[in-house]
C-alpha cells in the first residue's frame, strides 16, 4: 500500500468515527480525490472489522466495533502523536517507566528516542518492537498471554512480573474518563491488569485524546484521584477538565489539533 493510500484511508476512518457514516460523494470532496479512488478505499475498508458497505457509501458496523490497536492508531492520529510527544517530555533520563498497551502509548514510546539510560517496562508488543533497537533503553518485557487485538500481554504472569520490579511512573491509555465513574475500559482482562498498574504506579500518567473524556466503558479500572497527570488535546471539555483539576489531577494539553 502506498503512503498516500494509507493516509487517505486513515482520514476516512477518522471521519467515520466522528460521523458514523459517509457517502462516496462527500468523501471525494473532503479528501480532494476521485470517485474511483474513494470507491476503492471503501472496498478496502469494508473488509476491516468495524466497517460495512452501504448503498453509495460506508458506515460503522456496531456489531464489530472492537477495533484492533493498529486500527485505532489511524483514528485521531495527529492528536495521538502530539499527546505522545507531550507525555514523553515527562520522562527524565535515567528513570524507570512502565508503558502500557494502546495506540496512544505507542506514540509515547516513539518519542523516547532522544532519552538516555532509560529502563522501559512494557507488556505491549508494538512498544517492544519500537524500542528494541534503541541501545539507550534497557527494555524489560512483562510477558504473558497475548491479546491479539491489542497486541499486549495480559494475565497473572504479567501481574507476577510486576511484583518483581519497581518504576518511577506508569504511562497508560484509557477508554473512558468520567468524573463520577472514574477510569474504565471495555475489555475486562485488560482492565484487570490496568487495575494492577494503577496500584503499582508511584505516579500515574494517563494519555487520552479528548474523545475519551466523559465516556464510560464496561470495566472499572480506577478512581479519578488515582490519576497524577492527564495528557490530552485541545478539544477536551473545559467542564470535565475543571472537575478533574478539583480532584487533584494535573492537566497537560498537547500542542496540535483537537479531537
Amino acid at each position: 500500500m502506498s503512503v498516500a493510500n494509507d493516509l487517505r484511508r486513515g482520514k476516512i476512518r477518522e471521519y467515520l468515527m466522528r460521523n458514523r457514516s459517509a457517502w462516496v460523494k462527500e468523501l471525494t470532496e473532503q479528501l480532494n480525490a476521485s470517485e474511483a479512488t474513494i470507491r476503492r478505499d471503501v472496498q478496502v475498508l469494508a473488509r476491516e472489522s468495524g466497517f460495512r458497505r452501504i448503498r453509495g457509501g460506508i458506515e460503522l458496523d456496531d456489531s464489530k466495533l472492537d477495533f484492533s490497536v493498529i486500527q485505532r492508531g489511524h483514528l485521531l492520529a495527529e492528536q495521538k502523536r502530539s499527546i505522545g510527544l507531550k507525555a514523553a517530555q515527562l520522562v527524565s533520563d535515567g528513570e524507570v517507566v512502565f508503558i502500557g498497551s494502546g495506540s496512544t502509548t505507542i506514540e509515547v514510546a516513539r518519542n523516547l528516542a532522544g532519552h538516555k539510560d532509560l529502563t522501559v517496562i512494557t507488556n505491549s508488543l508494538p512498544i517492544i518492537t519500537t524500542l528494541v533497537d534503541n541501545p539507550r533503553v534497557n527494555l524489560v518485557v512483562a510477558g504473558g498471554a497475548l491479546n491479539r487485538a491489542e497486541l499486549s500481554f495480559i494475565g497473572h504472569i504479567v501481574e507476577k512480573a510486576l511484583s518483581e520490579v519497581r518504576a518511577d511512573k506508569v504511562i497508560m491509555g484509557i477508554q473512558g474518563i468520567h468524573l463520577e465513574h472514574g477510569l474504565t475500559n471495555e475489555y475486562l482482562p485488560e482492565a484487570i491488569l490496568d487495575r494492577v498498574l494503577v496500584k503499582f504506579a508511584p505516579q500515574l500518567v494517563i494519555v487520552a485524546d479528548s474523545s475519551k473524556l466523559g465516556k464510560i466503558k464496561a470495566s472499572f479500572v480506577g478512581r479519578i484521584e488515582d490519576i497524577g497527570v492527564l495528557v490530552t488535546d485541545a478539544g477536551a471539555d473545559p467542564g470535565v477538565l475543571a472537575g478533574l483539576k478539583e480532584r487533584g489531577v494535573e492537566i497537560l494539553i498537547a500542542d496540535g489539533p483537537s479531537a
